[in-house]
């Protein structure tokens, strides 16, 4: 793939992220750093990126015409359906600019598919409606602090997996398995969540949905492994460490922040928990080499057709 292709790529994804208008101030922080941090990757210089796609300097039909080939134009459309659904299923605004991509890059009824497979993985619940309200003492018992540092090292270790897999919906699913995870150590502290606390919580500690996304499927586009097929997952093991690992040191760290914030009875300030969660990302960075062979095996085990399998059953 060309430097033209992954920057038109890039700017459809960005397009993409503020298509429905409705980003917060930090959200489009994080997008800013995400696009700044990626302009300086594999010689792809997109310097005033962010700033030409937030004043509306290209449009959907210049990014097409810098796609000609069919798996440019396919992965664009990918990441541009992952990028929509990162925070949640599709605004009206969203679907309306999808199928206006779909129509400007010619695809078929297969990328409609596709849109659709994606929705239902954005469709999957953490796994109970209602406010985040506290359980009943009687209908909650201590946890097991050891179980629960297991459970969050295994989300770690599969979040790093799918981070090796080349297709764009095994990286969206990280999104809604991390949240899973703090859901569950919510509710192990009695404390029953719905996805809108979830939500808060991660962009409280500085995960935003959207940019993280970006940030993932932008490392792996720029290293040259999202949207290969065949051998592209084995070349991509031997290069985990140029993607930084950062699924597995962002989900380690959600999981250990979370358990202390649910174990103190939610008393840490805004600012303690973003300052926890850097200092935990920085730890979990440096075990992401430890753990980087369990991390290989689990890539080889999973089946990227069964990723909605894998994230209604977390």
């Amino acid at each position: 793939m060309t430097p033209t292709e992954t920057k038109a790529i890039v700017t459809l994804s960005l397009l993409a992220a503020f298509v429905d208008g409705e980003k917060h101030e930090r959200e489009r922080a994080e997008i800013k750093r995400i696009a700044e941090g990626l302009s300086q990757a594999d010689g792809v210089n997109l310097p005033t990126l962010y700033q030409d796609v937030l004043m509306k300097r290209v449009s959907l039909a210049s990014v097409a015409g810098e796609l000609p080939s069919t798996e440019s134009k396919q992965l664009a459309y990918e990441m541009a359906v992952c990028v929509c659904d990162a925070d949640g299923t599709q605004s009206e605004a969203e679907r309306m600019f999808l199928a206006d991509v779909r129509t400007s890059l010619g695809l078929d009824a297969s990328a409609a598919q596709f849109s659709r497979q994606a929705e239902e993985i954005a469709a999957v619940p953490v796994a109970a409606t209602g406010a985040a309200v506290a359980l009943t003492p009687a209908a909650v018992q201590s946890p097991d602090s050891a179980e629960l540092d297991k459970s969050i090292l295994n989300a770690a270790i599969l979040n790093g997996a799918l981070e090796l897999l080349p297709e764009t919906l095994s990286t969206m699913a990280i999104i809604p398995l991390q949240m899973k995870l703090v859901y569950r150590i919510g509710k192990a502290h009695g404390y029953e969540l719905d996805s809108g606390h979830v939500k808060d919580f991660l962009a409280t500690v500085g995960v935003g949905l959207t940019s993280q996304y970006l940030e993932q499927a932008g490392r792996k586009l720029l290293g040259g492994l999202l949207g290969k097929m065949g051998g592209g997952m084995l070349r991509g093991l031997g290069n985990q460490a140029v993607s930084s690992g950062m699924s597995f040191a962002s989900t380690y760290a959600l999981g250990h922040v979370a358990k202390r914030y649910y174990a103190g009875g939610r008393t840490l300030s805004a600012q303690m928990l973003k300052d926890t969660f850097s200092g935990v990302v920085q730890e979990g960075k440096s075990l992401q080499t430890q753990y980087l062979p369990a991390i290989q095996e689990k890539a080889r085990t999973l089946d990227a057709g069964k990723v909605l399998s894998l994230v209604r059953g977390a």
